[in-house]
């Protein structure tokens, strides 16, 4: 019986897994996959834990035999047994966005792992800002963390808050993600970018999703930077995604149980909190993306998508379908005998 090695899947590219494991330290192993599970269509994702048979010591490469059950599951960023989210922004170049940060901050809580926000570039704005940040933020429910890499101001205690834990770090782009990781991690030699001049937006440095190993305990999963993450939930769920209106609903209740909060009879979610304005758009974003799955799970519906939000009527395929050659091979070779009859 082939002797099984347990370890950690910290990078994927092409078909080839950077593997871990747990009682080897040093240069993680190069694996595919073995052909069984790639017909049963057992995808390997970066956070796996994974079974390498007999792996080549010499030659570093082996090839990962089974993937273990996993506790949790994203599909963006694709990482396997994550335990919590570490969403970074920056208070200055480029500026903190109250809409981005809001959007950013309802799509984590649409995951089942907690949530720590992290304020970089504490440096460049002064104390009476931050004290009025905090207090903003506290009142949409979130404690932020004010951090500096380059005065190392608070990655003392961020380090706690990541020691001996799986961390998906996240953010938009600029915001010093890849340059935190290199402070925390100095091995992990990341590329960093720079802020454009004229946009102040940040530039995409890192390309694929990859671990690293904190030396305090515990794993760092940088993630490729998008500026808009995309509105996949339902819109039901919405107001799950905000601690404002959680905070709402236990004090009273709407008068209907699918109530989207949008001026309802007997609403208890009225619009006098900062983010009512960041939920209604949301909202409207979340039904325009489950009309459109509706549409394209019914193969009998008449329209078809146009633009972003707009439609137009389908064409009926069979009438306007142009024969292939063999049905028109076949009708000329009937046309035939019927005249040769």
């Amino acid at each position: 019986m082939n002797q099984v090695w347990v370890g950690t899947v910290l990078a994927v590219q092409a078909n080839f897994y950077q593997v871990q494991l747990d009682e080897q330290e040093g240069t993680p192993l190069l694996c595919t996959r073995r052909s069984r599970l790639k017909k049963i269509g057992q995808r390997v994702m970066v956070g796996d834990r994974v079974g390498v048979e007999d792996p080549d010591w010499l030659g570093l490469r082996g090839a990962i035999a089974q993937v273990y059950p996993r506790t949790t599951e994203l599909s963006r960023p694709p990482v396997a047994n994550a335990d919590q989210l570490l969403l970074v922004f920056s208070v200055d170049q480029p500026n903190l966005d109250p809409y981005q940060l809001s959007r950013f901050l309802v799509k984590s809580e649409s995951t089942p792992l907690s949530l720590c926000l992290c304020l970089n570039k504490s440096d460049l704005v002064s104390t009476e800002w931050k004290e009025k940040w905090c207090h903003r933020l506290e009142q949409w429910g979130y404690v932020p963390l004010f951090i500096s890499v380059v005065s190392g101001h608070g990655l003392a205690e961020l380090e706690q808050q990541l020691a001996q834990r799986v961390t998906i770090v996240a953010g938009p782009s600029g915001v010093g993600k890849s340059s935190l990781i290199n402070t925390l991690i100095p091995d992990a030699h990341l590329r960093v970018g720079k802020v454009s001049g004229k946009l102040q937006k940040g530039r995409h440095t890192t390309r694929h999703v990859e671990l690293f190993k904190l030396p305090s305990g515990g794993l760092l999963a940088d993630t490729p930077g998008f500026n808009q993450p995309d509105v996949d939930y339902p819109p039901e769920a919405l107001g799950d995604y905000f601690p404002e209106v959680r905070a709402l609903m236990k004090v009273d209740h709407c008068q209907f149980s699918d109530c989207l909060h949008r001026e309802e009879p007997d609403c208890a979610i009225r619009g006098d909190w900062e983010r009512y304005e960041h939920y209604l758009m949301f909202l409207q974003e979340a039904i325009a993306c489950q009309e459109h799955r509706d549409r394209q799970a019914d193969p009998e519906s008449t329209l078809k998508r146009k633009g972003q939000n707009t439609y137009e009527p389908k064409l009926n395929t069979k009438k306007y379908r142009r024969p292939s050659r063999r049905t028109q091979q076949q009708q000329l070779e009937e046309w035939y005998r019927d005249a040769e009859i």
